[in-house]
Parts: C-alpha cells; sequence; structure tokens
C-alpha cells in the first residue's frame, strides 16, 4: 500500500513551504513495517465507538455502542446487563449517536462521568451522569445533567469526543457543523462553538467555569473554545508524558490530517476551512499566517476518515511505548509514528496478526494498554 504523508517542521507547525502557491513536501522518515499481535478482549458490540475506565480502575473497561449503550467488560467477561442506556434519548446512524464517555479524574469519590451524544433533533449534548450508589456496575440515569448544549444545522461532522485533559479540565470535540466546505465557515468564527476544541472546568460554577487562560476567556469570541479551524475532530488524544496534544482531524475531498502540538499552548488555528490538510481549500488567496499546519497527513488514496487513537504507554508491549496510533475508516490499516525534538522521528505501517474488519476507534486503559474497536463489534488490544 503507498502513502503520502507529509510532517510538519520546527517552524510555526508547517508541513509545507509555498512557492507561488504550490506546495513543497517535507520528507518524512521513511516508513517501516512490523507486526502486530491483536488479543481478542471481547465482541457482540453493536457499533462500538470508544472505550475507557474510571481512573485507577484496572478490572473493568466500559465500551461505549453508537445506539446509547455502555456495556462493561469485567475481568475479560462482559457483563449481561448495560452499565447505562439512554437509547431512549438519542438520534443514532450515520455520524449520530452516543460517541464517548469520560469518567471525573475524582470517579472513585464523586461517581461522575459525563457523555457526549447527539440526542433525537440531533443536536450536541454534554452531560453529566452519576453511578448508582447500590451497584458500582450500574449508572444511574435520573441524575443527568446538561452541561452544554451545541446546536447542530446539519446531521453530520458532529466530533462527538469528551475527554479530560491532564489539567483536569473537559476538553470537547466538536466539528464545522456538517454539510460540504463549512459553507458558513463556523470553524474560523470565534463566536461559534463549531470547529472547535472546547476546554471547559466542571468542577466550578454551575454547570461549569470558564478557564481563565482559555483564550477568549474575557473577550474576542466564545470562551468555551480553546482552540480553532477544525473540520471533524472525531477523536483526539493527551500524551502526559511529552506534554502533546495529538488532533486526527477528518478531511473533506482530498486529505487526512493528524495534528501534533503542545497541550498546554492554547488558542492554536489548524486551519479549516481556509487548508485541507497542509495544502490551499478556501477561499483564495490562501492566507498560511497564523495557521498551525498538520505534522502528519495522507491522501484519500489511502484511505477516507482518519481515526485518531493514543500514545502506547502501557507496559506489556515496551517496544511500542512512544508510538502514537490510528486508522482509517475505509483504508483499514493501523499505522504509528513516534515524535521526538518536535518532529516525526519513526513511523510504522502494521500487519497485525488477525484481521480486525474496519476500525470505529481506539479506547485506552487505566495501565496505558490500547485498544481497536472493530465494526464487527470486537474490542482487541494492541501488543506485540
Amino acid at each position: 500500500m503507498s502513502t503520502k504523508l507529509a510532517v510538519a517542521g520546527p517552524l510555526c507547525g508547517l508541513a509545507l513551504l509555498t512557492c507561488a502557491g504550490n506546495p513543497m513536501s517535507i520528507p518524512l522518515p521513511l516508513e517501516g513495517a512490523g507486526t502486530l499481535h491483536l488479543a481478542s478482549v471481547a465482541s457482540g458490540f453493536a457499533s462500538p465507538v470508544f472505550l475507557a475506565t474510571p481512573p485507577g480502575d484496572t478490572a473493568r473497561l466500559f465500551v461505549v455502542e453508537q445506539t446509547g449503550l455502555i456495556q462493561i467488560v469485567q475481568h475479560g467477561v462482559r457483563l449481561g446487563s448495560p452499565f447505562m442506556d439512554i437509547t431512549d434519548r438519542v438520534a443514532s446512524g450515520g455520524e449520530r449517536g452516543l460517541l464517548s464517555v469520560a469518567f471525573h479524574p475524582n470517579y472513585a469519590a464523586n461517581g461522575f462521568f459525563y457523555v457526549n451524544y447527539t440526542d433525537l433533533n440531533g443536536d450536541t449534548r454534554v452531560e453529566r451522569y452519576s453511578v448508582s450508589v447500590a451497584d458500582s456496575n450500574l449508572a444511574d440515569t435520573a441524575t443527568h445533567k446538561l452541561i452544554l448544549f451545541v446546536r447542530q444545522p446539519y446531521s453530520n461532522h458532529n466530533g462527538g469526543l469528551v475527554m479530560f485533559g491532564p489539567d483536569g479540565m473537559l476538553y470537547i470535540g466538536m466539528g464545522d457543523g456538517g454539510s460540504g466546505g463549512d459553507p458558513e465557515n463556523r470553524a474560523q468564527h470565534p463566536d461559534s462553538l463549531l470547529g472547535k476544541l472546547l476546554r471547559i472546568d466542571v468542577d466550578r460554577g454551575d454547570p461549569y467555569a470558564i478557564p481563565p487562560n482559555n483564550p477568549f476567556a474575557t473577550s474576542g469570541g466564545a470562551p468555551e473554545i480553546w482552540a480553532i479551524g477544525l473540520r471533524n475532530p472525531w477523536r483526539f488524544a493527551f500524551d502526559p508524558p511529552s506534554g502533546l496534544l495529538y488532533i486526527a482531524d477528518v478531511g473533506q475531498n482530498t486529505w487526512e490530517e493528524v495534528d501534533v502540538e503542545l497541550a498546554s499552548q492554547g488558542g492554536l488555528n489548524y486551519g479549516w476551512r481556509i487548508m485541507e490538510g497542509a495544502h490551499c481549500s478556501n477561499p483564495d488567496p490562501c492566507q498560511l499566517a497564523g495557521l498551525v499546519l498538520p505534522r502528519v497527513e495522507y491522501t484519500r488514496n489511502d484511505g477516507c476518515a482518519v481515526i485518531g487513537g493514543f500514545v502506547y504507554r502501557g507496559t506489556r508491549s515496551p517496544s511500542l511505548v512512544g508510538e502514537y496510533f490510528f486508522a482509517d475508516l475505509c483504508g483499514g490499516w493501523l499505522r504509528s509514528f513516534t515524535v521526538a525534538g518536535g518532529n516525526v522521528s519513526t513511523r510504522t505501517l502494521w500487519t497485525p496478526d488477525v484481521s480486525p474488519g474496519t476500525p470505529l476507534s481506539f479506547g485506552e486503559d487505566a495501565n496505558g494498554e490500547l485498544y481497536v474497536l472493530s465494526s464487527g463489534g470486537t474490542v482487541y488490544r494492541i501488543a506485540q
């Protein structure tokens, strides 16, 4: 399989230089090959789109199903009853549904967890729930509290990930609202929550407070915004040891991209709709000033929608430590790359020892082990 990748250089995050409007690629390290063991953990899930665990919980995996269920795998056995069922509140299908779960850093004490889903009107809701006092394997759905509501103008590009960062803030990935080409330029508009990475403090305020170091905390745009210029950040990930944030942003017609920047740096503009990947898109003329372009990109010859994963920080496979794993919905492949000194240092195309089918998402457990979730309903653990 051929691949066309470009990497951002050390200055301004630029993946390409420009000459009279024509891009010139900066070479990447050659792509190596490796064999990957995928250990089947559990199967029989319906459209598993995310996997997470409460902090410190080494016995259980929580698997999010798009239809509105969260299932538990405990000590390798899938439990007979779901942890949560909100199917009656969720519009599921296409890019809509129950899309992720995030457990509060202090979940062991407060029992709070957060979900991102599209409601019956197709709008985005981030809600907080509590675990049942009587049963730690059961959510109390009567405790639901609306944290954030975002109206969706179209049925696609919902983003969908909620995740706590190393700073304890809740981050929310929002797509540009859908259709094609971001027709109202929402991703670049600072007053819109669409096409953004949001950052809120759920431990203060009701339902949340604005972190004072958010770029528009006091003026100039929506105060929830942490970064702008995203098309559809289906998945993003923090890597605390390196201090980096990885955002896999789904492209439109030509380019898929992975952005890698310091997690502590707010106010970055990742370029959409001015750029698709590291290439001028719309409008014309293309102005690069102030834009942060991807560290890695690939063309639609190699897939159709990038699926971001995590940096491996587990202990079972020491040779994989530091590898950021990602996949593609149509390409079906698994790839990884490493970052050193702000640049991509190695990249690998992996050959799994079993065929996982179409990858839908990744997950990470409390020990830093990584998982691949397939459209066939099976959850696999990555190993070597």
